[in-house]
């Protein structure tokens, strides 16, 4: 454990988009940095990346991710993968090197089929949910302190996919989170449409029925552009899920007021203080987890440069 590397002083926040239960407040960068490498939906869509299960008979928390490519590829933490023997989603955020093969950490969404859809994986649209995804990375960043590996809490996650479906009234064969999803995916597409990125957005702070959930930055304002719909889908769900929130509401903001500003700059200069376990990444870059129960957060540094953070609060 050691004190915090992570620096948000240049970091300003900008005007909110507003949607239902949703704000989500940008989080503006100073320069107009680009990346080199792909997206997951990227790569596999140019055939240079392939994902699969590891053998014929497969390995619920395990992976092979193929980068075929001369590009690295961006892997986002909760990220979707359907198909194979069962629908996962990523453990943590990856950085995969040109011309290399990564056996990845994943969690099953999808609790009751264990046969094959497809021989590669394809990328959804979204991420988990997001307190799914809370959830999920404070437990993974328990099981890298303790035992040195990537584990989540399966078991807590399945009961989380439940209680969401059951909160939705959604019916799922096979409990897939995907399910729940698409059931609000119509809500979700319009969500998407009304929060499109501004100039210089490397990130965003979102707010689910007026209460801080989580931030989310990048190091470059366009891979987070690429990658903004599947965060508002993520954070998205848990808005339109007024069973598990309603006790808690609040107004949702209508404008950048000193309150709601400052709340979310005390939150990232609280992110700055804390400690952080460091880990070498399993591509490039080193991996960072925020030593805090109050504060589930993860970020990848590669060359001294935030490629994605996630850190969320209690609330949600």
């Amino acid at each position: 454990m050691t004190e915090s590397i992570l620096d948000f002083s240049a970091l300003t926040i900008g005007a909110p988009r507003i949607t239902g239960e949703l704000a989500v407040f940008p989080i503006i960068g100073t320069g107009g940095v680009t990346s080199n490498w792909l997206t997951l939906n990227e790569a596999l869509a140019k055939g240079t990346a392939h994902i699969t299960e590891i053998s014929d008979g497969g390995s619920v928390p395990t992976l092979v991710f193929r980068n075929e490519g001369g590009t690295p590829v961006l892997l986002l933490d909760g990220e979707e993968l359907v198909g194979a023997k069962q629908n996962r989603v990523l453990n943590l955020t990856i950085l995969a090197p040109a011309l290399s093969e990564i056996r990845i950490p994943v969690s099953c969404i999808e609790q009751g089929r264990w046969h094959w859809r497809s021989r590669h994986f394809e990328a959804a649209n979204r991420t988990l949910y997001a307190s799914a995804r809370a959830e999920k990375m404070a437990q993974v960043s328990y099981s890298m302190r303790v035992a040195d590996s990537y584990r989540s809490d399966q078991s807590a996650i399945w009961d989380s996919i439940h209680r969401k479906a059951a909160n939705f009234e959604v019916r799922s064969s096979t409990g897939a989170a995907s399910d729940i999803f698409d059931d609000r995916g119509a809500k979700l597409d319009e969500m998407v449409g009304e929060i499109p990125a501004v100039p210089r957005q490397v990130g965003a702070a979102f707010l689910v029925r007026g209460e801080l959930s989580g931030v989310e930055l990048f190091g470059s304002a366009d891979v987070f552009g690429r990658l903004l719909p599947k965060l508002v889908r993520s954070y998205g769900l848990d808005a339109l899920d007024e069973r598990s929130l309603r006790h808690r509401r609040r107004p949702v903001p209508r404008s950048v007021t000193d309150s709601t500003a400052t709340e979310i700059q005390q939150f990232l200069a609280t992110l700055e203080k804390l400690p952080v376990l460091r880990k070498p990444a399993l591509g490039l870059g080193e991996d960072l987890r925020i030593e805090s129960e109050d504060t589930p957060g993860a970020a990848l540094i590669h060359d001294g440069q935030v490629v994605h953070l996630s850190a969320f609060t209690r609330n949600g």
